[in-house]
């Protein structure tokens, strides 16, 4: 009489229930990896040693890898091999295979991107890959034009360093100038096309930031447009990034952070109204900067205003915002602002009028509905009288960024910061690009004491006080 018996195979425990069955699936898959990558730091071990071996033992090698390589790897593990590779080699690592650039390029690897670009046209093919390989599905884009001194060594005014002092000296000098500009502003204008282009259909987008570069747009203190008009002369450059930027609004269904300064004519009054009802009523940051608005056209309107209901921060020109707008973010459908940053720039104070700015009650109302709201104010080229108008006592100063090509700040501004925003002021900064600097600052108003010196001693939260001049 014969008895068989069957011995089941060990099964892991709770492999009974579903719970069971899918920890053990995916044991079974991560013993799979393992035993994958068992396998290739074996073969990695033996391609580092016995240099020696002959060529049929090179063969059996060669036979080894094409079974257990890393080409036989599935992409799921190598894309997770890379996650925990920083940016700069996952690009490296691209250029090994076909296959490992298949897998670096995979969306989860790229949710987002911060791209720092010097203005020269060896930065194109490099910026036009990336964007055509990340910009259909990259969550966070961050694109910033890399300040760089364009006129060193070009010829500017006031180098000092041509022996030929003459008319004819300054003539060239000049003539060197302008080519360097223009091919500089042309070049600026096709990477914003390269960057705008690759994310027009891009619903994924939740953040975009475009920084342009001070130096490209703005020559001794406010930009030339005689520079502009010869690179772009029938203006279709300009009017091609507009409507792009105006498409990319529009497709967009997750964008919470829109942010756009300096950019050369990019935002128009119209902008905005290509954003959706439902995706203005969910932006939480926006900032639009930009001084080469002609006229007294705005970026945004109070009624435009009133769709951002919920914005927690909040960057534009001074001029542009109004003591209306200051009413609409105190009112009770929005939320408590957070942030407020505000550009106040000589460029707009010309051609625009601080007759409708808020007042100190509009600014007393806005900090009781805002309690932690903070204020950042960068000031370019400001006249004092000016400056006494915009620092009113119920702004809740945090940050002061002075920055002068010609204007010289004055002791009594300091002063007055110091006594004003004691409580608040975190950090003060100085700058000042003119090359003539003996009246910098300019503190003859205040010979008994240095206001620089009284600022450091009352405001108690100053965390940074730098004060910089060439």
């Amino acid at each position: 009489m014969l008895l068989f018996l069957s011995v089941p195979h060990p099964r892991p425990p709770g492999a009974r229930t579903r719970a069971g069955a899918a920890r053990v699936a995916r044991w079974r898959r991560q013993r799979l990896q393992l035993q994958q990558l068992r396998r290739l730091r074996g073969l990695l071990r033996g391609l580092r040693g016995r240099p020696g071996a002959g060529s049929r033992r090179r063969g059996r090698m060669a036979l080894c890898g094409q079974a257990a390589g890393a080409a036989s790897l599935p992409s799921e593990l190598i894309v997770h091999i890379f996650s925990f590779l920083p940016a700069p080699d996952r690009l490296r690592a691209s250029a090994s295979c076909s296959h490992w650039r298949e897998c670096l390029f995979y969306p989860a690897l790229w949710p987002q991107l911060r791209i720092c670009l010097r203005v020269s046209a060896a930065e194109q093919p490099r910026l036009e890959f990336l964007m055509r390989k990340c910009g259909w599905f990259v969550r966070e884009l961050r694109v910033e034009f890399a300040a760089e001194n364009y006129l060193s060594g070009g010829g500017g005014p006031g180098d000092g360093g041509g022996a030929d002092t003459g008319t004819g000296g300054e003539e060239v000098e000049a003539l060197q100038l302008s080519t360097r500009w223009l091919e500089v502003l042309r070049t600026y204008l096709e990477l914003v096309l390269c960057v705008l282009v690759s994310i027009r259909n891009n619903r994924n987008l939740q953040k975009f930031s475009l920084f342009g570069d001070i130096s490209v747009l703005q020559q001794q203190g406010s930009l030339s447009n005689t520079y502009l008009s010869k690179v772009d002369p029938d203006g279709k450059k300009i009017k091609q990034i507009q409507q792009l930027f105006e498409e990319i609004l529009s497709n967009s269904r997750q964008l919470k952070w829109l942010s756009c300064g300096f950019m050369l004519e990019i935002v128009t009054p119209t902008s905005l109204s290509s954003l959706s009802n439902s995706i203005a009523n969910t932006m939480e940051h926006l900032s639009l900067l930009d001084n080469n608005i002609p006229g007294n056209s705005t970026l945004i309107t109070t009624v435009e205003l009133e769709r951002f209901v919920n914005l927690r921060s909040l960057a534009l020109d001074f001029c542009d915002f109004t003591a209306e707008m200051a009413r609409v973010l105190t009112d009770s459908n929005h939320v408590p602002l957070q942030r407020l940053s505000l550009l106040v720039h000589n460029v707009s104070v010309m051609h625009k009028s601080l007759d409708n700015m808020p007042n100190d009650e509009h600014w007393k109302a806005l900090s009781r509905k805002s309690t932690s709201l903070r204020v950042y104010i960068m000031a370019f080229d400001i006249k004092s009288e000016d400056m006494l108008k915009i620092l009113k006592p119920s702004i809740p100063l945090e940050r002061i960024h002075f920055d002068s090509y010609i204007t010289c700040v004055s002791g009594a501004i300091v002063d007055l910061i110091s006594r004003q925003y004691d409580k608040f002021l975190t950090h003060f900064i100085l700058m000042n690009d003119v090359i003539d600097t003996s009246g910098f600052p300019d503190l003859s108003d205040n010979r008994n004491e240095d206001p620089l010196v009284l600022l450091a001693w009352r405001c108690t939260k100053l965390s940074l006080l730098a004060i910089h001049g060439r």
